[in-house]
């Protein structure tokens, strides 16, 4: 019996991430929860499908159990995205920290109610 399946490993990725959202006070540490729940999207949605001994339906004659593309397709364009997301994240915070000198949300609220 195998207990940690790919949609379990997903899921506890995805909660980890959400998890370290809502905890972190760091701004580089939100952007890499963001990350892990993306990749635990990435791998919930890649094996909620598959069974084992499937084949991909490309050039296949034989009959035999074919995996589905679309997921993997769908998959491979959110990575890209993700991965941009994650670019111009961390681009955003570089010119953050270098104009206010800061990387922490908590601090950037006490910053703005003092009149700074």
């Amino acid at each position: 019996m195998d207990f940690l399946t790919g949609e379990i490993v997903g899921i506890l990725l995805f909660f980890i991430g959400l998890f370290g959202l809502m905890t972190k006070k760091t701004i580089i540490k939100t952007i890499m929860s963001m990350s892990i729940m993306e990749s635990g999207i990435y791998l919930f949605y890649i094996t909620i499908n598959y069974t084992t001994g499937s084949v991909p339906p490309i050039g296949q004659a034989q009959k035999a159990a074919f995996a589905d593309p679309v997921p993997s397709t769908l998959m491979i364009t959110a990575i890209v995205i993700g991965i941009g997301v994650t670019a111009i994240s961390l681009t955003m915070f570089m010119h953050y920290k270098q104009k206010h000198g800061i990387t922490h949300w908590s601090r950037n609220r006490n910053q703005q109610g003092s009149g700074h």
